[in-house]
């Protein structure tokens, strides 16, 4: 019970970046007696102390129609590919898409596999670590992307043999390009930068 408050908190607590509007399309319908357009807890207003308010989505979600296309090096561009092969965040062919402090973790990871020492990493951390499933995971995934100035999030949410997964991938703007800085599973509560590849 605990575990699931916590888990709900923390939930919450990322997605307070985004409106209630777009965090509605990961969480679902507010209640029949909240106000269009809300999430529980959402006041529909950026916090006093927000520059320039809540990031808004890039793309937010669209009652009944299908959902936006992705935008080619839009934030959620650089993650999708990490649905469309498992295991691809440890693959060093990829590092150019990570930076600090997620690349330095990627890259100590490669020093011990190299060294013959063992995997420091799941080889599926994009999957919260579930067994992969493309047609499942294809049917359920759910992508909300949210940027602000140089940094930008992307929260993903799908369902493996009935567990819910959500997982938020976060960026940073460098040289005009989105890179990935640290992956977060909401779900399974670890972070790519809390490893310790040594």
């Amino acid at each position: 019970m605990a575990r699931r408050s916590i888990l709900a908190v923390s939930a919450m607590c990322l997605l307070a970046g985004l409106n209630g509007a777009a965090a509605q399309g990961l969480l679902g319908a507010p209640p029949a007696n909240a106000p269009a357009g809300t999430v529980p807890g959402d006041s529909g207003s950026p916090p006093a102390n927000a520059p320039g308010g809540a990031a808004e989505p890039a793309t937010p979600p669209t009652a009944g129609g299908p959902p936006a296309p992705i935008q080619p090096g839009s934030p959620t561009a650089v993650v999708r590919p990490f649905y469309d092969q498992v295991g691809l965040e440890i693959d060093p062919s990829q590092r150019s898409h990570f930076v600090d402090p997620a690349k330095t973790v990627l890259d100590k990871s490669d020093g011990l596999r190299k060294s013959g020492q063992g995997e420091c990493l799941d080889p599926n951390m994009a999957l919260d670590n579930a067994d992969y499933d493309k047609d499942e995971i294809d049917k359920s995934l759910k992508t909300l992307e949210a940027i602000n100035g140089d940094q930008a999030k992307v929260i993903v949410a799908f369902v493996v043999a009935g567990n819910p997964h959500r997982l938020e991938w976060k960026f940073k703007k460098v040289g005009g390009e989105w890179k990935i800085s640290d992956l977060l599973s909401v779900t399974g509560e670890w972070a790519l930068s809390q490893y310790q590849c040594e």
